[in-house]
């Protein structure tokens, strides 16, 4: 759990994780760490081993945070690794894994308020599969508002041993103005030839039929926004692992979610 009480301050630091051969660890990062925050996380997961790791960000709205994460998992091993950011001024979340074990399992996701005003809200991944039967998912979800950015550029790399590989990218916006924009960058460099590999971007504002359901039930028009965006954002949620956990993150989503100084040219 991250404190900070300074309203201007600055912090870098860096972790080490070592998950030894047929262990498992949960890792939760909660909170703000410094006004403006650079991170390095690097990871290792050797054989068999399992990690899942929730890192919930931008509970001060004010907050610039960049992060680094450094992974690399071995044969037979899984890691998790799931990002909220509840409504930073400004981020960048970097991940770069290499899978050099095979039949192991990557999961890199994200859920973003981008609803501060004039906030980025960036998410840039690259995966390498060095190993055969290896699956991959990255699922990317980002709610904007008030002249807000997201950034996606998410690439999986296949090399030629990697065959058999599962790869999958989704990364989709959610924009409630006309001022917010979203931009995504997926890529695929494929060296194998059997593999099982797709991305897609979407990008679109609040399905008016779905309001229009939600306001003639009596719902005002801002509580059926915020009942639209949780939705929204669930399939990202919906990769932690721990059904416990899981529901503490939907309700710190929920509580921290507030539209109401949303343009109202969408709400």
């Amino acid at each position: 759990n991250y404190n900070s009480k300074k309203d201007n301050s600055d912090i870098l630091f860096h972790s080490l994780i070592d998950v030894k051969p047929n262990s498992k660890l949960t890792l939760i990062e909660n909170g703000d760490v410094a006004a403006r925050s650079n991170s390095v996380l690097e990871v290792k997961v050797d054989e068999g081993g399992e990690l899942n790791h929730i890192r919930i960000q931008g509970r001060n709205r004010e907050v610039t945070s960049l992060t680094h994460i450094f992974s690399m998992i071995g044969k037979n091993s899984i890691f998790n690794t799931s990002t909220i950011n509840l409504g930073a001024l400004n981020s960048r979340n970097e991940y770069f894994t290499k899978i050099t074990g095979d039949k192991s399992k990557l999961s890199i996701s994200g859920a973003s308020l981008g609803i501060t005003e004039n906030s980025i809200q960036d998410d840039t991944i690259f995966i390498s599969h060095d190993e055969k039967e290896c699956e991959s998912r990255q699922i990317f979800k980002k709610v904007l508002a008030n002249n807000s950015t997201g950034v996606f550029q998410g690439k999986i790399l296949v090399k030629d041993k990697a065959q058999k590989t599962d790869g999958y990218q989704i990364s989709k916006g959610l924009l409630l103005d006309e001022n917010s924009r979203f931009l995504a960058k997926p890529e695929l460099e494929i060296y194998a030839d059997d593999v099982i590999c797709s991305h897609g971007s979407t990008c679109g504002n609040v399905d008016e039929e779905m309001m229009f359901y939600l306001t003639s039930r009596g719902i005002s028009k801002y509580k059926a926004t915020e009942m639209i965006v949780l939705a929204f954002l669930d399939e990202a949620l919906a990769e932690i692992e721990d059904p416990k956990i899981l529901e503490e993150v939907r309700k710190t989503l929920a509580n921290n979610l507030e539209l109401k100084f949303v343009s109202k040219k969408r709400c």
